[in-house]
Protein backbone atom coordinates (compact mmCIF):
# COMPACT_ATOMS: atom_id res chain seq x y z
CA UNK A 1 0.00 0.00 0.00
CA UNK A 2 3.11 2.26 0.99
CA UNK A 3 4.37 1.70 -2.51
CA UNK A 4 1.38 2.45 -3.81
CA UNK A 5 1.08 5.69 -2.24
CA UNK A 6 4.73 6.53 -3.13
CA UNK A 7 3.55 5.95 -6.53
CA UNK A 8 0.90 7.92 -7.09
CA UNK A 9 2.49 11.02 -5.37
CA UNK A 10 5.35 10.80 -7.80
CA UNK A 11 3.20 10.55 -10.67
CA UNK A 12 1.21 13.21 -9.64
CA UNK A 13 4.60 15.02 -9.36
CA UNK A 14 5.42 14.25 -12.50
CA UNK A 15 2.05 15.37 -14.27
CA UNK A 16 2.45 18.86 -12.43
CA UNK A 17 5.97 19.27 -13.44
CA UNK A 18 4.94 18.05 -16.85
CA UNK A 19 2.02 20.49 -16.89
CA UNK A 20 4.21 23.35 -15.53
CA UNK A 21 6.45 22.75 -18.80
CA UNK A 22 3.41 22.50 -21.06
CA UNK A 23 2.23 25.83 -19.89
CA UNK A 24 6.28 27.49 -20.23
CA UNK A 25 6.80 26.93 -24.06
CA UNK A 26 8.71 30.27 -24.25
CA UNK A 27 10.85 29.27 -21.25
CA UNK A 28 9.18 31.99 -19.30
CA UNK A 29 9.30 30.95 -15.33
CA UNK A 30 5.69 31.39 -14.16
CA UNK A 31 6.23 31.11 -10.39
CA UNK A 32 7.25 35.21 -10.69
CA UNK A 33 5.94 37.41 -8.62
CA UNK A 34 4.28 38.93 -11.52
CA UNK A 35 2.07 36.10 -12.26
CA UNK A 36 -0.14 36.50 -8.70
CA UNK A 37 -0.52 39.79 -8.76
CA UNK A 38 -3.98 40.72 -6.82
CA UNK A 39 -6.68 42.32 -9.14
CA UNK A 40 -7.70 43.48 -5.45
CA UNK A 41 -4.86 45.30 -4.33
CA UNK A 42 -4.10 47.27 -7.65
CA UNK A 43 -7.91 48.18 -7.67
CA UNK A 44 -7.28 49.81 -4.11
CA UNK A 45 -4.51 51.84 -4.99
CA UNK A 46 -6.22 52.98 -8.24
CA UNK A 47 -8.98 54.03 -5.48
CA UNK A 48 -6.23 56.07 -3.51
CA UNK A 49 -4.34 57.73 -6.11
CA UNK A 50 -6.95 58.78 -8.33
CA UNK A 51 -9.35 59.66 -5.27
CA UNK A 52 -11.07 63.01 -4.91
CA UNK A 53 -8.99 63.45 -1.56
CA UNK A 54 -5.70 63.82 -3.63
CA UNK A 55 -7.16 66.99 -6.11
CA UNK A 56 -5.94 66.11 -9.24
CA UNK A 57 -1.80 65.42 -8.40
CA UNK A 58 -1.30 68.92 -9.70
CA UNK A 59 2.35 69.36 -9.46
CA UNK A 60 3.11 71.27 -6.32
CA UNK A 61 -0.33 70.88 -4.29
CA UNK A 62 -0.73 69.11 -1.63
CA UNK A 63 -2.30 66.00 -3.39
CA UNK A 64 1.06 65.79 -5.49
CA UNK A 65 2.97 65.92 -2.28
CA UNK A 66 0.77 63.29 -0.66
CA UNK A 67 1.42 61.10 -3.85
CA UNK A 68 4.91 61.25 -3.43
CA UNK A 69 4.85 60.29 -0.37
CA UNK A 70 2.69 57.29 -0.34
CA UNK A 71 5.17 56.50 -3.73
CA UNK A 72 7.81 56.58 -0.94
CA UNK A 73 6.34 54.69 1.65
CA UNK A 74 6.25 51.37 -0.47
CA UNK A 75 9.64 51.77 -2.04
CA UNK A 76 10.90 52.34 1.79
CA UNK A 77 8.87 49.55 2.58
CA UNK A 78 9.60 46.92 -0.20
CA UNK A 79 13.28 47.20 0.82
CA UNK A 80 14.80 49.83 -1.90
CA UNK A 81 17.46 52.37 -0.83
CA UNK A 82 16.94 55.60 -0.86
CA UNK A 83 17.93 57.26 -4.26
CA UNK A 84 19.23 60.44 -2.65
CA UNK A 85 21.40 60.06 0.20
CA UNK A 86 19.09 59.30 2.70
CA UNK A 87 15.99 60.52 1.22
CA UNK A 88 13.81 58.73 -1.38
CA UNK A 89 12.98 62.52 -3.10
CA UNK A 90 14.75 64.52 -5.63
CA UNK A 91 13.79 68.17 -4.72
CA UNK A 92 12.75 69.71 -8.24
CA UNK A 93 12.76 73.06 -8.01
CA UNK A 94 10.04 74.97 -10.26
CA UNK A 95 8.78 78.50 -11.68
CA UNK A 96 4.93 78.57 -11.97
CA UNK A 97 3.74 80.74 -14.15
CA UNK A 98 0.99 82.89 -15.38
CA UNK A 99 -0.35 84.59 -18.46
CA UNK A 100 -0.23 88.35 -18.36
CA UNK A 101 -3.97 89.64 -18.14
CA UNK A 102 -3.75 92.11 -21.22
CA UNK A 103 -1.71 91.86 -24.72
CA UNK A 104 -2.13 92.69 -28.49
CA UNK A 105 0.33 92.70 -31.45
CA UNK A 106 -0.23 94.50 -34.58
CA UNK A 107 1.36 93.55 -37.79
CA UNK A 108 0.17 96.26 -40.64
CA UNK A 109 -3.69 95.68 -40.81
CA UNK A 110 -3.59 93.18 -38.86
CA UNK A 111 -4.40 92.78 -35.26
CA UNK A 112 -4.16 90.14 -32.54
CA UNK A 113 -5.37 90.25 -29.00
CA UNK A 114 -4.03 87.88 -26.23
CA UNK A 115 -6.85 84.97 -25.21
CA UNK A 116 -7.82 85.03 -29.16
CA UNK A 117 -5.48 84.54 -31.56
CA UNK A 118 -2.28 85.60 -29.42
CA UNK A 119 -1.01 83.87 -26.98
CA UNK A 120 1.56 85.38 -24.86
CA UNK A 121 3.40 83.34 -23.16
CA UNK A 122 6.95 84.39 -21.29
CA UNK A 123 8.35 88.16 -21.24
CA UNK A 124 7.98 91.32 -19.15
CA UNK A 125 5.54 94.14 -19.67
CA UNK A 126 6.03 96.22 -22.78
CA UNK A 127 4.37 98.92 -25.01
CA UNK A 128 6.63 98.52 -28.20
CA UNK A 129 5.68 100.63 -31.60
CA UNK A 130 8.11 99.47 -34.73
CA UNK A 131 8.55 97.29 -37.63
CA UNK A 132 7.98 93.84 -37.79
CA UNK A 133 10.27 91.04 -39.57
CA UNK A 134 9.98 87.85 -40.76
CA UNK A 135 13.38 85.29 -39.29
CA UNK A 136 12.55 81.60 -40.41
CA UNK A 137 12.72 79.70 -37.48
CA UNK A 138 14.86 82.13 -35.39
CA UNK A 139 17.10 79.65 -34.41
CA UNK A 140 20.86 79.49 -34.66
CA UNK A 141 22.83 76.22 -33.90
CA UNK A 142 26.75 76.79 -34.05
CA UNK A 143 27.23 73.13 -34.36
CA UNK A 144 24.82 72.84 -38.12
CA UNK A 145 26.13 76.13 -38.91
CA UNK A 146 22.38 77.04 -38.77
CA UNK A 147 21.90 80.92 -38.10
CA UNK A 148 18.68 82.57 -39.12
CA UNK A 149 19.86 85.92 -38.13
CA UNK A 150 23.05 85.75 -40.37
CA UNK A 151 22.12 88.53 -42.58
CA UNK A 152 18.92 89.80 -41.08
CA UNK A 153 18.62 92.89 -39.25
CA UNK A 154 16.09 92.73 -36.33
CA UNK A 155 17.53 95.21 -33.66
CA UNK A 156 14.55 97.20 -32.37
CA UNK A 157 12.39 95.28 -34.39
CA UNK A 158 9.67 92.84 -33.13
CA UNK A 159 10.34 89.27 -35.15
CA UNK A 160 8.16 86.39 -36.63
CA UNK A 161 9.09 82.98 -37.01
CA UNK A 162 8.18 79.49 -37.76
CA UNK A 163 7.03 77.27 -35.24
CA UNK A 164 9.35 74.84 -33.49
CA UNK A 165 13.17 74.54 -34.42
CA UNK A 166 14.79 73.32 -38.05
CA UNK A 167 13.31 69.70 -38.86
CA UNK A 168 11.65 69.54 -35.18
CA UNK A 169 8.30 70.48 -35.05
CA UNK A 170 7.58 67.91 -32.21
CA UNK A 171 6.68 68.29 -28.69
CA UNK A 172 10.51 68.22 -27.78
CA UNK A 173 11.25 70.65 -30.87
CA UNK A 174 8.39 73.21 -29.33
CA UNK A 175 9.43 73.10 -25.88
CA UNK A 176 13.17 73.97 -27.19
CA UNK A 177 12.17 76.94 -28.96
CA UNK A 178 9.97 77.98 -26.01
CA UNK A 179 13.00 77.66 -23.80
CA UNK A 180 15.88 79.16 -26.25
CA UNK A 181 14.35 81.29 -28.87
CA UNK A 182 13.56 84.30 -26.58
CA UNK A 183 17.14 84.59 -25.65
CA UNK A 184 18.56 83.72 -29.43
CA UNK A 185 16.31 86.94 -30.80
CA UNK A 186 17.07 89.22 -27.39
CA UNK A 187 20.84 88.37 -28.02
CA UNK A 188 20.32 90.23 -31.14
CA UNK A 189 18.55 93.45 -30.50
CA UNK A 190 14.98 92.32 -30.80
CA UNK A 191 12.72 93.41 -28.88
CA UNK A 192 9.76 91.07 -29.09
CA UNK A 193 9.39 87.46 -30.67
CA UNK A 194 6.32 85.50 -31.95
CA UNK A 195 6.10 81.91 -33.65
CA UNK A 196 3.25 81.00 -36.42
CA UNK A 197 1.02 78.60 -35.10
CA UNK A 198 1.86 75.89 -37.62
CA UNK A 199 0.87 72.70 -35.14
CA UNK A 200 -1.20 69.42 -35.75
CA UNK A 201 -3.47 70.20 -33.14
CA UNK A 202 -6.11 72.16 -31.89
CA UNK A 203 -5.16 75.87 -31.00
CA UNK A 204 -7.66 75.68 -28.54
CA UNK A 205 -6.01 73.12 -26.63
CA UNK A 206 -2.83 74.58 -26.83
CA UNK A 207 -3.77 78.04 -26.00
CA UNK A 208 -5.63 75.83 -23.14
CA UNK A 209 -2.78 74.35 -22.15
CA UNK A 210 -0.40 77.10 -22.38
CA UNK A 211 -2.86 80.08 -21.77
CA UNK A 212 -3.14 78.83 -18.29
CA UNK A 213 -1.11 78.41 -14.99
CA UNK A 214 2.21 76.97 -16.28
CA UNK A 215 5.55 75.82 -14.79
CA UNK A 216 9.29 75.38 -15.80
CA UNK A 217 12.26 74.34 -13.88
CA UNK A 218 13.68 77.13 -12.32
CA UNK A 219 16.82 78.12 -14.45
CA UNK A 220 17.31 82.06 -12.14
CA UNK A 221 15.06 83.83 -14.26
CA UNK A 222 11.68 84.97 -13.68
CA UNK A 223 10.91 84.81 -17.71
CA UNK A 224 12.41 86.29 -21.05
CA UNK A 225 13.98 89.04 -21.46
CA UNK A 226 11.43 90.01 -24.34
CA UNK A 227 7.73 89.36 -24.89
CA UNK A 228 7.39 85.74 -26.30
CA UNK A 229 4.26 83.78 -28.01
CA UNK A 230 2.23 82.26 -30.74
CA UNK A 231 -0.18 83.71 -33.20
CA UNK A 232 -3.09 82.48 -35.02
CA UNK A 233 -3.36 84.11 -38.74
CA UNK A 234 -4.42 83.44 -42.20
CA UNK A 235 -2.55 81.89 -44.59
CA UNK A 236 -1.65 85.14 -46.71
CA UNK A 237 -0.24 86.63 -43.39
CA UNK A 238 3.22 85.10 -44.38
CA UNK A 239 3.10 86.14 -47.75
CA UNK A 240 2.50 89.58 -47.06
CA UNK A 241 5.06 89.49 -44.19
CA UNK A 242 7.78 88.47 -46.48
CA UNK A 243 6.81 90.41 -49.46
CA UNK A 244 8.30 93.67 -47.10
CA UNK A 245 12.10 93.12 -47.09
CA UNK A 246 12.32 95.39 -44.44
CA UNK A 247 8.78 94.44 -42.79
CA UNK A 248 5.51 95.84 -41.79
CA UNK A 249 5.10 98.22 -39.19
CA UNK A 250 3.97 96.63 -35.65
CA UNK A 251 3.05 97.73 -32.38
CA UNK A 252 3.08 94.80 -29.36
CA UNK A 253 1.75 95.37 -25.73
CA UNK A 254 1.73 93.03 -22.93
CA UNK A 255 0.92 93.72 -19.14
CA UNK A 256 3.99 91.00 -18.50
CA UNK A 257 3.95 87.21 -17.48
CA UNK A 258 3.72 86.83 -13.26
CA UNK A 259 5.68 84.54 -11.35
CA UNK A 260 6.50 82.45 -8.18
CA UNK A 261 8.69 80.02 -7.05
CA UNK A 262 7.52 76.64 -5.94
CA UNK A 263 8.57 73.09 -4.88
CA UNK A 264 7.40 69.60 -6.30
CA UNK A 265 10.07 66.13 -6.19
CA UNK A 266 10.95 62.84 -7.53
CA UNK A 267 10.29 59.90 -5.66
CA UNK A 268 12.79 57.20 -6.11
CA UNK A 269 14.82 53.83 -4.68
CA UNK A 270 17.54 51.30 -5.81
CA UNK A 271 17.36 47.63 -5.69
CA UNK A 272 20.60 46.11 -6.19
CA UNK A 273 20.70 42.94 -9.33
CA UNK A 274 21.45 39.95 -8.45
CA UNK A 275 24.10 39.31 -10.76
CA UNK A 276 27.44 40.21 -9.87
CA UNK A 277 28.61 40.85 -12.98
CA UNK A 278 25.74 43.11 -14.15
CA UNK A 279 24.75 44.36 -11.06
CA UNK A 280 26.78 47.75 -11.69
CA UNK A 281 24.55 48.68 -14.98
CA UNK A 282 20.94 50.42 -13.58
CA UNK A 283 18.01 49.92 -15.76
CA UNK A 284 15.73 52.89 -14.58
CA UNK A 285 11.61 52.40 -14.54
CA UNK A 286 9.67 55.76 -14.92
CA UNK A 287 6.07 56.58 -14.34
CA UNK A 288 5.09 60.10 -13.85
CA UNK A 289 2.51 60.61 -10.92
CA UNK A 290 1.14 64.18 -11.28
CA UNK A 291 -1.76 64.86 -13.37
CA UNK A 292 -3.74 68.49 -14.00
CA UNK A 293 -5.31 69.23 -10.98
CA UNK A 294 -8.99 71.14 -10.24
CA UNK A 295 -11.03 73.19 -12.13
CA UNK A 296 -9.41 75.30 -14.85
CA UNK A 297 -6.56 74.10 -13.79
CA UNK A 298 -7.24 70.94 -15.62
CA UNK A 299 -8.31 72.73 -19.12
CA UNK A 300 -11.05 70.48 -19.69
CA UNK A 301 -14.81 70.82 -19.17
CA UNK A 302 -16.20 70.48 -15.53
CA UNK A 303 -19.05 71.34 -13.47
CA UNK A 304 -19.88 72.58 -9.93
CA UNK A 305 -20.71 69.04 -9.27
CA UNK A 306 -17.53 67.59 -10.40
CA UNK A 307 -14.41 69.75 -10.67
CA UNK A 308 -11.66 67.22 -10.02
CA UNK A 309 -9.21 65.70 -12.71
CA UNK A 310 -8.74 62.36 -11.04
CA UNK A 311 -6.35 61.11 -13.38
CA UNK A 312 -6.67 57.64 -13.26
CA UNK A 313 -5.72 56.05 -16.76
CA UNK A 314 -3.23 59.57 -17.26
CA UNK A 315 -1.36 58.52 -15.18
CA UNK A 316 -2.23 56.59 -11.79
CA UNK A 317 -2.38 53.53 -14.23
CA UNK A 318 1.50 53.59 -14.91
CA UNK A 319 2.11 54.21 -11.49
CA UNK A 320 0.65 51.75 -10.07
CA UNK A 321 2.50 49.20 -12.93
CA UNK A 322 5.75 50.79 -11.69
CA UNK A 323 5.12 50.13 -7.95
CA UNK A 324 3.96 46.76 -8.78
CA UNK A 325 6.94 46.35 -10.91
CA UNK A 326 9.01 47.03 -7.91
CA UNK A 327 7.45 44.83 -5.54
CA UNK A 328 7.70 42.37 -8.29
CA UNK A 329 11.36 42.68 -8.63
CA UNK A 330 12.12 42.75 -4.24
CA UNK A 331 10.48 39.37 -3.98
CA UNK A 332 13.05 38.14 -7.07
CA UNK A 333 15.81 40.54 -7.95
CA UNK A 334 16.48 40.81 -11.79
CA UNK A 335 20.16 40.28 -12.99
CA UNK A 336 20.37 43.95 -13.10
CA UNK A 337 20.19 46.85 -10.32
CA UNK A 338 17.16 48.48 -11.19
CA UNK A 339 16.07 52.55 -10.52
CA UNK A 340 12.55 53.05 -9.77
CA UNK A 341 11.75 56.61 -10.42
CA UNK A 342 8.42 58.18 -9.47
CA UNK A 343 8.71 61.78 -11.73
CA UNK A 344 6.37 64.40 -11.28
CA UNK A 345 5.45 67.69 -13.75
CA UNK A 346 5.38 65.51 -16.67
CA UNK A 347 1.97 67.97 -17.30
CA UNK A 348 3.84 70.50 -17.16
CA UNK A 349 6.32 70.02 -19.91
CA UNK A 350 8.26 66.60 -18.94
CA UNK A 351 9.78 68.64 -16.02
CA UNK A 352 10.77 66.20 -13.22
CA UNK A 353 12.41 63.72 -15.97
CA UNK A 354 13.96 66.71 -17.27
CA UNK A 355 15.78 67.84 -14.06
CA UNK A 356 16.80 64.16 -13.29
CA UNK A 357 18.49 63.73 -16.71
CA UNK A 358 20.17 67.32 -16.40
CA UNK A 359 20.94 66.38 -12.39
CA UNK A 360 21.19 62.33 -12.63
CA UNK A 361 21.47 60.53 -9.56
CA UNK A 362 23.14 57.45 -10.50
CA UNK A 363 25.35 58.61 -13.32
CA UNK A 364 23.28 58.27 -16.63
CA UNK A 365 26.57 56.82 -18.69
CA UNK A 366 25.78 53.57 -15.96
CA UNK A 367 22.28 53.82 -16.91
CA UNK A 368 21.68 51.35 -19.66
CA UNK A 369 18.00 51.86 -20.56
CA UNK A 370 14.72 53.42 -19.57
CA UNK A 371 11.68 51.77 -19.33
CA UNK A 372 8.45 54.43 -18.86
CA UNK A 373 5.18 54.03 -18.18
CA UNK A 374 2.25 56.18 -19.52
CA UNK A 375 -0.96 56.87 -21.09
CA UNK A 376 -3.85 58.44 -22.55
CA UNK A 377 -6.10 55.59 -21.78
CA UNK A 378 -7.04 52.72 -24.03
CA UNK A 379 -9.73 51.14 -25.82
CA UNK A 380 -8.01 47.82 -26.66
CA UNK A 381 -7.79 45.59 -23.30
CA UNK A 382 -6.49 42.66 -26.15
CA UNK A 383 -3.51 44.73 -26.40
CA UNK A 384 -0.59 47.00 -25.13
CA UNK A 385 1.09 49.73 -26.98
CA UNK A 386 4.35 50.85 -27.44
CA UNK A 387 5.89 53.75 -28.25
CA UNK A 388 9.44 52.91 -29.38
CA UNK A 389 9.08 49.93 -31.00
CA UNK A 390 11.73 48.80 -33.76
CA UNK A 391 14.32 51.72 -32.17
CA UNK A 392 16.40 50.15 -29.01
CA UNK A 393 16.52 46.51 -29.54
CA UNK A 394 13.98 45.01 -27.05
CA UNK A 395 11.22 44.02 -29.04
CA UNK A 396 11.77 40.33 -28.88
CA UNK A 397 11.62 41.00 -24.54
CA UNK A 398 8.21 42.75 -25.28
CA UNK A 399 6.54 40.50 -27.68
CA UNK A 400 7.08 37.77 -25.29
CA UNK A 401 5.77 38.95 -22.28
CA UNK A 402 2.81 39.88 -24.03
CA UNK A 403 2.34 36.49 -25.52
CA UNK A 404 2.58 35.25 -22.21
CA UNK A 405 -0.59 36.90 -20.75
CA UNK A 406 -2.03 36.26 -24.36
CA UNK A 407 -1.93 39.90 -25.22
CA UNK A 408 -0.87 41.83 -28.44
CA UNK A 409 1.76 44.32 -29.34
CA UNK A 410 0.27 47.52 -31.02
CA UNK A 411 3.56 49.05 -32.18
CA UNK A 412 4.00 53.12 -32.43
CA UNK A 413 0.37 53.88 -32.81
CA UNK A 414 -0.68 57.49 -33.72
CA UNK A 415 2.21 58.42 -35.70
CA UNK A 416 0.95 61.99 -36.34
CA UNK A 417 0.95 62.55 -32.82
CA UNK A 418 4.28 62.21 -32.23
CA UNK A 419 3.89 60.21 -29.11
CA UNK A 420 7.27 59.12 -28.97
CA UNK A 421 8.41 62.51 -27.81
CA UNK A 422 5.73 63.42 -25.90
CA UNK A 423 6.47 61.36 -22.72
CA UNK A 424 8.84 61.35 -20.05
CA UNK A 425 11.06 58.56 -21.87
CA UNK A 426 12.36 61.58 -23.65
CA UNK A 427 14.07 63.32 -21.00
CA UNK A 428 16.04 60.45 -21.08
CA UNK A 429 16.70 59.19 -24.65
CA UNK A 430 17.74 63.22 -26.05
CA UNK A 431 20.76 62.31 -23.38
CA UNK A 432 21.44 58.96 -25.20
CA UNK A 433 19.78 56.44 -22.72
CA UNK A 434 18.15 54.06 -25.02
CA UNK A 435 14.01 54.69 -24.11
CA UNK A 436 10.83 54.03 -25.08
CA UNK A 437 7.28 53.95 -23.58
CA UNK A 438 4.69 50.89 -22.13
CA UNK A 439 1.31 52.09 -22.55
CA UNK A 440 -1.96 51.03 -22.41
CA UNK A 441 -3.55 49.49 -25.78
CA UNK A 442 -5.00 51.94 -28.53
CA UNK A 443 -4.57 51.91 -32.22
CA UNK A 444 -5.86 55.57 -32.49
CA UNK A 445 -7.22 58.50 -30.56
CA UNK A 446 -10.65 57.76 -30.83
CA UNK A 447 -13.95 58.45 -28.83
CA UNK A 448 -13.50 56.26 -26.35
CA UNK A 449 -9.67 57.85 -25.59
CA UNK A 450 -11.31 61.43 -25.25
CA UNK A 451 -13.85 60.55 -23.64
CA UNK A 452 -11.39 60.28 -20.79
CA UNK A 453 -8.29 61.90 -21.33
CA UNK A 454 -8.02 64.75 -19.41
CA UNK A 455 -11.15 65.48 -18.25
CA UNK A 456 -13.46 64.98 -14.97
CA UNK A 457 -14.94 61.50 -16.39
CA UNK A 458 -11.37 59.59 -15.30
CA UNK A 459 -12.31 58.35 -12.09
CA UNK A 460 -11.36 54.54 -10.81
CA UNK A 461 -14.77 53.21 -11.19
CA UNK A 462 -14.19 53.38 -14.88
CA UNK A 463 -11.33 51.35 -15.13
CA UNK A 464 -11.23 47.82 -15.78
CA UNK A 465 -9.52 46.28 -12.88
CA UNK A 466 -8.77 43.12 -14.87
CA UNK A 467 -6.54 44.80 -17.53
CA UNK A 468 -5.18 46.99 -14.79
CA UNK A 469 -3.74 43.73 -13.42
CA UNK A 470 -3.06 42.08 -17.01
CA UNK A 471 -1.01 45.07 -17.81
CA UNK A 472 1.01 45.29 -14.59
CA UNK A 473 1.99 42.20 -15.56
CA UNK A 474 3.24 42.63 -18.60
CA UNK A 475 4.82 45.60 -17.69
CA UNK A 476 6.67 44.48 -15.20
CA UNK A 477 7.51 41.05 -17.04
CA UNK A 478 8.69 42.50 -19.82
CA UNK A 479 10.68 44.74 -17.44
CA UNK A 480 12.50 42.04 -16.15
CA UNK A 481 13.10 40.60 -19.28
CA UNK A 482 14.89 43.64 -20.76
CA UNK A 483 17.24 43.49 -17.13
CA UNK A 484 18.09 40.19 -17.42
CA UNK A 485 19.33 40.43 -21.01
CA UNK A 486 23.13 39.54 -21.60
CA UNK A 487 24.03 42.73 -23.92
CA UNK A 488 22.81 45.99 -23.09
CA UNK A 489 20.21 47.55 -25.38
CA UNK A 490 21.37 50.24 -28.03
CA UNK A 491 19.99 52.60 -30.40
CA UNK A 492 19.34 51.17 -34.00
CA UNK A 493 21.34 52.41 -36.31
CA UNK A 494 20.86 55.87 -37.86
CA UNK A 495 18.17 56.71 -34.86
CA UNK A 496 18.09 60.11 -34.33
CA UNK A 497 19.33 59.44 -30.50
CA UNK A 498 22.25 57.17 -31.89
CA UNK A 499 24.76 59.76 -31.76
CA UNK A 500 24.02 60.57 -28.34
CA UNK A 501 23.96 57.16 -26.87
CA UNK A 502 27.68 57.30 -28.65
CA UNK A 503 28.20 60.14 -26.43
CA UNK A 504 27.57 59.17 -23.26
CA UNK A 505 28.43 55.52 -23.46
CA UNK A 506 31.44 55.56 -25.82
CA UNK A 507 32.17 52.40 -27.76
CA UNK A 508 31.34 49.93 -24.96
CA UNK A 509 27.98 47.73 -26.29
Amino acid sequence: MKQLVTFALLLCGGISFLSAQADAPDGIDRSLPEFSFSELDLAGEMHFLASDYLAGRRTGSVGNEIASEYIAAQLRAYGYAPINGDSYFQPVPLRRIAAPEEGMLMVGETKMTHGADLLIMRGPAAELSTNVVFANYGWVDPETGHDDYEKLDVKGKIVITRPGIPGDVTQQGIFKGVSDKPALAAERGAVAIFELYQLPFPWGAFKGYFGGERMGLDEGNESAEIPYGFIKVDDDFLEKLQEKKKGLPGKAMSTGMRSEIIMSQNVGGILEGADATLKDEYMIMTAHFDHVGVGKQGGGAYTEQDSIFNGARDNAFGTISLLAAARAFAEEKPRRSIIVLAVTGEEMGLLGSKYYAENPLVPLEKTIYNFNTDGAGYNDTGAISLFGMGRTGIDEQIERAAAAFDTRVIGNPAPEQGLYDRSDNVSFAAKGVPALTFSPGFADFDDAIFKYYHQVTDNPETIDMAYLKKYCQIFTLAARLIADRDVRPIWVEGDKYQEAGKKLYGTRK
